[in-house]
């Protein structure tokens, strides 16, 4: 079953990305800016311009520039840098670590929040620690990566001098940026924590317990809690790769060294194949965290092993 869903997930993804490369090729060509202007400035000689053009194989057609591009995807070629000539998967690899690093502490930080603050209102649901704890997940979600990174920033690092301002050399680097990331997400899970929990609440199941004389801690922490696992286990995979998307916000805030920060520096340089090659990466990590989310569900749910 696992594997069967595994590769029909896979052979889908194939025309998704193929969809992604194509788009992001062409937006790329077509929105103003050259990469040659951003390599030699403006006032360069026009001669050195067009020298430059036609070694970058820019002069060329641009379905012809488009097939080469898909050509060197399937033999593992995904070209190499504008600025500096190196492979581009090469430079993407290096970048990745402080990527993962950033996006684990966060996760983890998301879940220490979101599965304490769903399950307390849940339990007050319809009281004022209900009202205060979706007050406090409704602040989290409405409040943008780029405005929280500046003002965490200009509080902790600016003002106290408690933590680093930017980068990832420093000790406690990793906390500014973590917080601003897993913010956001640890208020989104803790509403469905909640909703869940509620939903777990008024099924058979757990009526059925609290008819046997069964605790109320036992009824939510054993029966229900099992019960509102699907659909929040299920979101946290989703959210995975909303992660690697907010990322770049959060990582150009603090200049923190990951993938997302190189996204950034390559389309302000025009570097065609880098950004190519970023995009197809983190579109390539939703599809993974969509496919992780589809084997989660099937795992904890047997009733959806038979759908279909």
């Amino acid at each position: 079953m696992f594997g069967r869903i595994m590769l029909t997930r896979l052979f889908q993804a194939i025309p998704t990305l193929l969809g992604v490369a194509t788009l992001v090729f062409f937006l790329l060509h077509l929105v103003p800016g050259d990469p040659v202007d951003a390599l030699l400035g403006e006032a360069a000689m026009q001669a050195d311009r067009e020298a430059l053009r036609i070694a970058l194989g820019l002069d060329q057609p641009m379905l012809y520039q488009y097939s080469h591009y898909l050509v060197g995807l399937v033999g593992g070629d995904w070209g190499n840098s504008l600025l500096d000539h190196r492979p581009v998967l090469d430079r993407i690899v290096e970048r990745i670590p402080a990527t993962a690093y950033l996006a684990s502490v966060s996760l983890l930080l998301a879940v220490l929040l979101a599965l304490p603050l769903g399950y307390w209102a849940a339990r007050h649901a319809g009281k004022s620690q209900d009202v205060a704890a979706m007050g406090f997940s409704l602040i989290g979600v409405s409040i943008p990566n780029f405005w929280l990174g500046p003002l965490l920033m200009l509080l902790f690092a600016v003002g106290l001098g408690w933590l680093p301002v930017s980068g990832m050399d420093q000790p406690g680097s990793i906390v500014l940026p973590a917080i601003t990331l897993g913010t956001a997400l640890a208020a989104v899970l803790s509403r469905m924590a909640r909703s869940s929990w509620l939903e777990a609440m008024s099924m058979d199941a757990t009526r059925t317990a609290r008819a046997f004389g069964l605790s109320e801690r036992i009824i939510w922490w054993r029966h229900a809690a099992r019960l509102a696992a699907v659909p929040v286990v299920t979101m946290f995979a989703l959210q995975m790769g909303a992660v690697l998307g907010g990322a770049v916000i959060t990582e150009t805030v603090f200049d923190w060294p990951g993938l997302g920060l190189l996204t950034i520096e390559a389309i302000q340089s025009r570097d065609y194949p880098l950004v190519q090659g970023c995009v197809l990466v983190i579109a390539s990590f939703y599809v993974l965290a969509n496919l992780l989310a589809d084997l989660l569900g099937l795992w904890l749910d047997p009733r959806q092993r038979n759908v279909g």
